[in-house]
């Protein structure tokens, strides 16, 4: 009991704290969640979840380091592969190293060896706090893929060399060829396994789709469960590096996902947002158990009346400031002789603010703290192990620094960064919108079967249409394309206006059969509440679909075909002539407009959906339509899902989000509009 109230406990603080963090964004919400922990522990005394390191790698670690894998952009991850190896293990080492005599020398109490161990688990930087400052400040491209890549492997390498040191204090013996041979064994194995299963657990998904189990829960499950599968074969059974296993597997995922399209669209929506929710509580009670352990591992050496806490403090920022001083002079030192001995453009010119940036994105994490907790209270002949409750008050302490001095430095270094040239990995709103329509495309092929080609293939003729549309400007800057979006939402609310004035006169003159002018209203309602930029818009998205959908439900039951297509070519005409009334008024505002050119896309717009009102080639066939229809609404749950991605994986900010997610919106009501439904 005591142990399902710390976790409903946890989760509500991080329901809280992401609440506080909308409001405060400027503090990463991995601080905010430090904080809470560390007051769930003093409010709640009895309150305490410590988890063996092992598990906390397999529970915490393993899927989260999997999903970067999944996310990771391979193409930047084998450009970059020399400095990202350079920092995920010769920086670890040097580290373990550097840091280890140095604190060994500032604090003689504590035996080189575990002065060693310290500096190892200080030397891994931790994923989820970079990803986490990654979407709140503007940090150059090059250093985010490099910071986020070393972070998939250096968990690795820092908790090998650490269990290495810790035997060393608790056995007396070390041997460094016994250490390279483990290290080696463990990198390598740990590899090939992870590509070896991930193309295992391929497989036996493929073999059961031959054999007819095709459920997308059962499938979204083991795809979830695989990081976690991965992880325990390869520690268990060939005692091999089960971080590498999971972030090669996650690669070896992408790569089949890519090129053979295993993924059907409901399985891969179901999946992604089954990970999103995991994700979301991974990240969040990671930090507060952090914060949570933070109290237990201070209060003995804050207790401790020889031990002042101010020096110990001053312990804290000294080895703080080595250990990112350790990173800075490596990362410099790296870009300096890689750009002078390789000329090509993906090296990291060498820079003073470039390097200091690296090395305040090193921040320090969870994967730290429950390393350190596992340091044992004994050693082999019985003595306690020296200064453990110190080593576990400065490891904690350095967590902090890290994030604090990342927290407060980073948003003034990279303030500038974006209009000095070393580009944000943002994409622009155009190519974020073509990429958008390309997942669509990819997404309907995927789907094509004997019974749906005829209505997939019309719908990618859409889909192609409107990309070809997109052109990207290679020289427009941000606040161009937010200026033009702004003036696209103006002419295109014109033309609906014209539409719906069309539909008044004619109501007035002839007077329209009120259920007819109610449709056309709601059509145009539709479109109108598409163009907003709120979250009444993703509403209205939601109910439009279960009424739809409760439509095509009742018609099986109340057909009546030739009243039904008689309706339907009325409103057609009725649509086609609004939409040319629209056009004939946009085409004279043209020349008068501040910009006619926006006022043109508008008119081709208009004059594609003309076009296919038109087209008298394929008559109206309610199946096919119906396949058709029921091919969009997946793709839009694609659409969406790709912008969520590019959101979380920092292409794009929350602004480009909501644009995009309206650019979605204004594409269904329009396509719905052509569909006559």
């Amino acid at each position: 009991m005591d142990l399902l109230m710390t976790v409903l406990l946890l989760l509500v603080f991080l329901l809280i704290s992401n609440i506080i963090s909308h409001y405060i964004p400027f503090i990463p919400t991995a601080l905010t969640q430090i904080g809470f922990g560390v007051i769930i522990a003093l409010i709640f005394r009895g309150v305490s979840l410590k988890i063996e390191t092992e598990w906390f790698l397999l529970l915490f670690v393993a899927p989260l380091l999997y999903n970067d894998g999944r996310h990771f952009p391979r193409e930047e991850l084998w450009k970059m592969r020399a400095p990202i190896l350079g920092n995920a293990v010769v920086l670890v080492l040097i580290t373990t190293l550097g840091g280890g005599y140095f604190i060994h020398w500032l604090i003689p109490s504590i035996p080189l060896a575990a002065a060693f161990a310290l500096a190892a688990i200080l030397s891994p930087t931790d994923p989820v706090a970079v990803n986490g400052i990654a979407k709140r400040i503007h940090l150059p491209e090059k250093v985010l893929h490099l910071v986020r890549g070393e972070s998939l492997i250096n968990d690795a390498s820092g908790l090998v060399a650490f269990n290495y040191a810790v035997a060393a204090v608790v056995t007396g013996y070390f041997s460094l060829r016994e250490a390279l041979f483990d290290f080696t064994y463990m990198f390598l194995v740990g590899g090939i396994l992870g590509f070896v299963l991930a193309l295992l657990v391929t497989w036996i998904r493929f073999v059961l789709r031959k054999q007819g189990i095709n459920d997308v829960t059962f499938h979204s499950l083991l795809q979830i469960l695989t990081p976690f599968i991965i992880f325990l074969i390869t520690e268990e059974l060939l005692h091999a590096s089960g971080v590498i296993a999971v972030v090669v597997a996650g690669v070896v995922h992408s790569l089949i996902k890519e090129r053979t399209g295993t993924l059907i669209a409901e399985e891969q929506v179901l999946t992604e947002n089954i990970w999103s929710i995991v994700l979301f509580t991974l990240n969040g009670v990671v930090f507060l158990l952090l914060g949570l352990n933070i109290p237990s591992s201070m209060i003995e050496t804050v207790d401790n009346p020889a031990m002042s806490n101010w020096l110990v403090i001053g312990y804290v920022i000294a080895i703080g400031f080595i250990i990112l001083g350790i990173r800075f002079i490596w990362s410099y030192s790296f870009s300096y002789f890689a750009y002078r001995s390789d000329k090509e453009e993906d090296v990291l010119k060498p820079n003073f603010k470039t390097s200091l940036l690296i090395s305040l994105t090193g921040v320090r994490g969870a994967v730290t703290m429950a390393g350190v907790l596992s340091i044992p209270y004994v050693v082999l002949n019985g003595n306690l192990f020296p200064e453990r409750s110190l080593i576990l008050f400065l490891a904690a302490g350095v967590i902090l620094f890290t994030l604090i001095a990342a927290t407060l430095l980073l948003p003034l270094l990279s303030r500038n960064e974006a209009a000095e040239g070393e580009e944000l990995g943002k994409a622009s709103l155009q190519e974020a919108k073509r990429k958008v329509l390309l997942a669509a495309i990819k997404k309907i092929r995927l789907e094509i079967n004997e019974e749906n080609k005829d209505a997939a293939y019309e719908l990618i003729d859409e889909y192609k249409m409107m990309f070809r549309q997109i052109q990207p400007d290679p020289h427009s800057t941000s606040s161009d394309t937010v200026y033009y979006q702004q003036k696209l939402t103006e002419v295109r609310l014109m033309g609906l206006k014209a539409e719906r004035k069309y539909f008044d006169e004619i109501r007035k003159k002839n007077g329209m059969d009120e259920t007819l002018f109610e449709t056309l209203e709601k059509s145009l309602d539709r479109r109108q509440e598409a163009l907003s930029n709120n979250v009444r818009s993703e509403m209205m998205y939601l109910i439009g679909r279960m009424i739809r959908g409760w439509r095509r439900f009742m018609e099986h039951f109340h057909k009546d075909s030739e009243t039904k297509l008689a309706k339907l070519r009325l409103r057609k005409s009725l649509q086609l002539k609004a939409l040319q009334v629209a056009l004939k008024h946009l085409e004279e505002q043209a020349t008068e407009h501040e910009r006619p050119d926006i006022v043109g896309a508008v008119i081709v717009e208009y004059k594609r959906t003309i076009d296919q009102l038109k087209r008298p080639a394929v008559p109206y066939n309610e199946e096919r339509e119906g396949k058709k229809e029921e091919l969009r609404l997946k793709v839009m749950d694609i659409e969406r899902g790709e912008i969520h991605e590019m959101y979380q994986s920092g292409e794009i900010t929350n602004e480009q989000a909501r644009e995009l997610r309206r650019f979605v919106n204004y594409i269904e009501s329009v396509t719905l509009y052509e569909h006559i439904e």
